[in-house]
């Protein structure tokens, strides 16, 4: 028995080992997936997203924890730190002060951030709501990171009518345009300094919204958002093409030329 034990420790042993040493092979970038929300189905749309549409260019790493508002911690979340992008779809999440920082250096060091829908208020509670002890909140996330103004958002019912804000970025190459979504109509005027719209929503009798930006960071990193991101969005032949192209321009894959 104590032999079959140490043989069973050697060959986990050597298992991790030739999973690290195929990691350290894998020329594809890491992007990780961090995932809790508990509206949109994130969890299950955005991993098939990934298979789908990443796989050639990514090594994929999802990173989640309880999708209900509040506290609770993710797993895996040591997989942040050496990310070459970070994919937010969080929604009102206050994780361990420890973990929260984890995801403070990222965003320090300048690397990009990709976040769709509910990133915008990822760990923001609402109203006067504090953090558990010992778990933290970063309600200027959405200025400083995303580069936006998110107020809340207009009832559910009208259909948003999506035109491009401009023609010459990379971002909205091979991009079917105009296109519609039923998605929740988000405030988020006026955008940040830094911050360049890509694709404007209009919905009847309210102002129009940027409904995609990318954002110049003042860490120096860039970030890409889109306030899209509903299931129904994940079945647009639109939408694919405009996350698809917003992660690999994040990663660096497609520019300006």
């Amino acid at each position: 028995m104590k032999l079959r034990s140490i043989l069973g420790g050697l060959a986990f042993f050597f298992a991790a080992a030739l999973a690290l040493a195929a990691d350290a092979q894998d020329p594809r970038k890491k992007l990780v997936m961090l995932i809790a929300e508990p509206e949109y189905d994130t969890a299950k749309s955005l991993p098939e997203f990934a298979a789908t549409f990443l796989a050639k260019e990514f090594r994929i790493v999802v990173v989640s924890a309880s999708p209900e508002p509040g506290g609770g911690a993710f797993d895996r979340m040591s997989e942040v730190t050496d990310a070459d992008v970070l994919l937010i779809s969080v929604r009102r999440h206050t994780p361990p002060t420890t973990q929260l920082e984890v995801i403070r250096s990222y965003v320090a060091a300048g690397k990009p951030v990709v976040g769709i829908r509910t990133a915008c208020h990822a760990f923001s509670l609402t109203g006067s709501k504090k953090p558990e002890p010992g778990f933290a909140d970063w309600p200027e996330w959405d200025a400083q990171v995303i580069g936006g103004h998110y107020t809340g958002h207009h009832g559910h019912g009208p259909i948003t009518h999506i035109t491009p804000a401009t023609r010459d970025d990379p971002i909205l190459r091979n991009l079917t345009l105009p296109f519609d979504s039923a998605a929740w109509f988000y405030k988020v005027s006026p955008l940040q300094a830094g911050a360049k719209p890509l694709l404007i929503g209009a919905i009847p009798d309210q102002p129009t919204e940027p409904i995609a930006w990318t954002f110049a960071r003042s860490d120096g990193g860039k970030t890409f958002f889109t306030s899209l991101g509903t299931p129904e969005d994940f079945k647009s032949a639109s939408f694919q093409r405009l996350l698809r192209n917003g992660i690999l321009w994040a990663a660096g894959a497609i520019t300006d030329r």
